[in-house]
Formats: structure tokens, sequence, C-alpha cells
């Protein structure tokens, strides 16, 4: 899959670990995430194809394809399992020697959870399937076929998760704001001046933090509901990933949880 939005987030992820030495480890372990994730995103479209199928808005994780997923799965652990931070890396091994129902039935509580990861589950084993179904919803997102959305939902239209991270985008003299889905990254045009948790519109509730050091990625947060999301320039820097960007700017987490900001939805790596 060379030159893949995978690649893309893997020279990224490289470029802004030479560049933020405090992110340098939790950017070189997701890089080995992305790597693992590319070969599961190849190895399930060549089980599946590469038509698009026609799907209703909010129907993706109406699909669970087991019989594809679980044989994936060992082998997924194993790898995280190699290059996991310890916690990770030992939560991992305990789920690979689990049996196929136990990893049935984790895989299946995240995936039918459409809104939030499900409560009965570990952080560990959220996160695991998260990292894991990540391919397989990008996969269904990349090969879905919909009507035009005219609303701007806070929730991705495709999945119905919460977006990891936004972006603003040229247009015309100024930007457009969009919200990337944390599952499936989808992107989906959003409104500038409102909360995608709550919805509040008062400008004069919505915070807005920039740091030098990042300047093109910025925090916005709602004193309404007191949710924070960053969201990424791409006026000022053209070379930015926003789901790779968002990790490598910690200070800026730093600074809203000082402040008493929680963050909308936290990242591959737990942050």
């Amino acid at each position: 899959m060379k030159g893949s939005k995978w690649d893309a987030r893997i020279r990224r992820a490289d470029d802004l670990a030479s560049s933020h030495v405090f992110a340098s480890e939790g950017l070189r372990f997701y890089r080995r995430v992305v790597e693992v994730q590319e070969s599961l995103y190849a190895e399930i479209q060549a089980a599946c194809g590469t038509q698009k199928k026609m799907r209703a808005p909010g129907t993706l994780r109406h699909e669970f394809d087991s019989f594809l997923l679980l044989p994936l799965f060992p082998v997924f652990l194993s790898s995280i399992e190699k290059d996991a931070p310890v916690l990770l890396s030992e939560a991992a091994s305990r789920l690979r020697a689990a049996n196929a129902t136990r990893w049935q039935e984790i895989l299946a509580d995240f995936w039918q959870d459409s809104t939030d990861s499900p409560s009965h589950l570990e952080p560990a084993e959220t996160l695991l399937s998260w990292t894991f179904l990540q391919p397989y919803a990008e996969y269904l997102a990349d090969h879905t076929q919909h009507d035009p959305i005219h609303a701007t939902p806070s929730r991705c239209p495709l999945c119905s998760s919460k977006p990891q991270v936004g972006a603003l985008r040229p247009e015309g003299d100024g930007a457009k704001r969009s919200l990337i889905c944390a599952l499936c990254a989808n992107e989906w045009a959003y409104r500038r001046i409102v909360c995608p948790a709550c919805g509040e519109e008062d400008v004069h509730k919505l915070a807005v933090y920039t740091a030098q050091d990042f300047g093109h990625v910025r925090v916005e947060a709602c004193d309404t509901c007191r949710a924070y999301i960053k969201t990424v320039d791409l006026t000022k820097n053209g070379h930015a990933l926003p789901v790779v960007d968002e990790l490598a700017t910690i200070p800026l987490n730093l600074w809203a949880v000082e402040h008493g900001y929680t963050k909308l939805q936290a990242n591959l790596l737990g942050i």
C-alpha cells in the first residue's frame, strides 16, 4: 500500500518525533501501531474487495465480521505485546492467552456500543479493541457510499463515534472547520463557533488556547460543559496531519487539564 494514508501517518510521526522530543516515545509507539494497522487494512481489503457499498447514515457499526476479524486478533496482540508500554503489553499478553469466545465478547462489546466506550471493559481492553478495530472501521468508511449529509452532526455520521480532532482547511479567503472521527477517520463539516460536545454557541463561553511552539494547533474549550477538543489549522501548516499532530502536542493537553477541562475523546495513546 505504497503512498497510502497509513504511510503518510508514519512519515508525519517520524517528522514530529524528531522535532518534539518530549513526545518522541509515544510517537514511536504510534508509528509501530500504524504499521500493524496498515497490514490489517491490507488483509481486510484483500478479503473483502474494493467495491463500495451503500450504507445509511450511522449504520457502519451494524456490520461486524467475526469470521474475518477473530483470526487476525492474536497476531495483532502479539505485535502490540512486543512494542507497547509495560501495562498495555501485559494486557495484550493476558488477552492473547484467552480464548476466541472472550475475544469475540470484548471486540463485539466495543464495536456495538455506538456512542461511548463500554464501561464494563477495562481501559486496556478498550484501547486494544479500538486499535485493532480501527482499520476495519476505516475500511468500511472508505468503501461506503451514502447520500449527501446536509446537517452538521457532532458525532460521526457514518459510525456515531465521537470526533478525535478538528481540522481547519483552506476555503476561499478563510478556513472551513471539520471534525475527524476517532474510530473510522471519516471527516465531516462542522460549524466554526459551536461546541461539539454540548452544542454551546455563545462565543463568550468558547475558549481558544494556542501555544507559541504549536502555532497550528489550538485547544477549543467550552466553559459550559468543560469539554475540549484540539483543532489542527492546515492554513498555518499544510504539512500537518490532524490525527498525528494531535498526538504530539501534549503540552496543550496539560494546559486544558490544569484549567479544568476534560478531553472530548482520548486518543490512541490514552491521552
